[in-house]
């Protein structure tokens, strides 16, 4: 009886200061495989089966990192991560942070004939939903982004729930903040630009030019900004974009269902675009 109050005991782990827990296999195995965290301990359930072979992948990177490996059970694992999925795995590290704009590469435009002429960064504006940061996130690496910014002010940070809704690409691609996001937009706008705002309905747009993505040419530097799901971009950043793009429906669209996620919206976008620059390089 003692033995089984012993084993329904939960775990209780003494958490390094300022560290936090990443939680799935796509984000704790990137992490292990990056040298941009500190690297604590190691979280893994026992398996059987077609998970073993993964569970000893990590094994063999934790010790590769020097990174102590720890066997609980799916509770141990559940209290770890307060519930989220984390498909047997955690790892305790310390929080991934903004990179600010001063340790940016900038790149060099004056050469014409670089094939990174043709540069995309996108850009957002209050985003606070940790699901769409990490589907945004995921879609601005798959696609080709060459850098993400966000304005300090109402985004979300960069926490293990972003990290899983990115699938790990919040491990491997860095992400700039800015806390002054009209001044950066008005900068790279006197260095040549193009900046591409968003819009769900034309008429929303206040007196700028709105193209369907699908007839936008991509001839120089341009950055995509991308506004909160509910509000849209500010009317201070509305104002300081060329141009509006909007994504033209398939159907006649029924009141309070005229717009989409903006993940979504951001992954379609980025295709039509990034998709010329598969061409253009071919």
């Amino acid at each position: 009886k003692t033995r089984k109050r012993m084993e329904r005991k939960p775990l209780v782990i003494a958490r390094t200061g300022g560290s936090e827990i990443l939680f799935g296999i796509s984000p704790c195995s990137l992490a292990l495989s990056q040298s941009r965290r500190d690297l604590f301990r190691l979280f893994l359930k026992q398996s059987s089966g077609s998970r073993r072979f993964v569970m000893s992948e990590f094994v063999l990177q934790a010790t590769a990192r020097g990174v102590p490996v720890h066997y609980v059970n799916r509770k141990q694992l559940d209290v770890l991560c307060r519930g989220q999925v984390h498909q047997g795995v955690c790892l305790e590290a310390t929080p991934l942070r903004f990179k600010s704009l001063e340790e940016a590469e900038k790149p060099d435009l004056r050469d014409e004939e670089s094939p990174n002429r043709q540069l995309i960064w996108l850009v957002l504006e209050q985003i606070q939903d940790p699901m769409n940061l990490g589907a945004l996130l995921r879609s601005a690496y798959f696609l080709g982004v060459d850098r993400v910014v966000t304005s300090q002010r109402n985004s979300c940070p960069l926490t293990p729930t972003v990290s899983k809704a990115s699938s790990g690409a919040m491990e491997v691609l860095d992400v700039y903040s800015t806390d002054d996001l009209q001044s950066f937009l008005k900068a790279k706008a006197a260095e040549g630009w193009e900046v591409l705002g968003t819009v769900s309905k034309p008429e929303d747009a206040e007196n700028i030019p709105v193209i369907s993505c699908s007839e936008f040419r991509w001839n120089k530097p341009i950055i995509i900004v991308i506004g909160s799901e509910g509000d849209g971009l500010s009317l201070e950043t509305q104002l300081l974009c060329h141009r509006m793009l909007a994504i033209p429906p398939g159907r006649a669209l029924h009141p309070g269902i005229e717009s989409l996620n903006v993940s979504v919206a951001t992954g379609i976008l980025l295709h039509s675009i990034c998709s010329q620059k598969l061409r253009h390089d071919d």
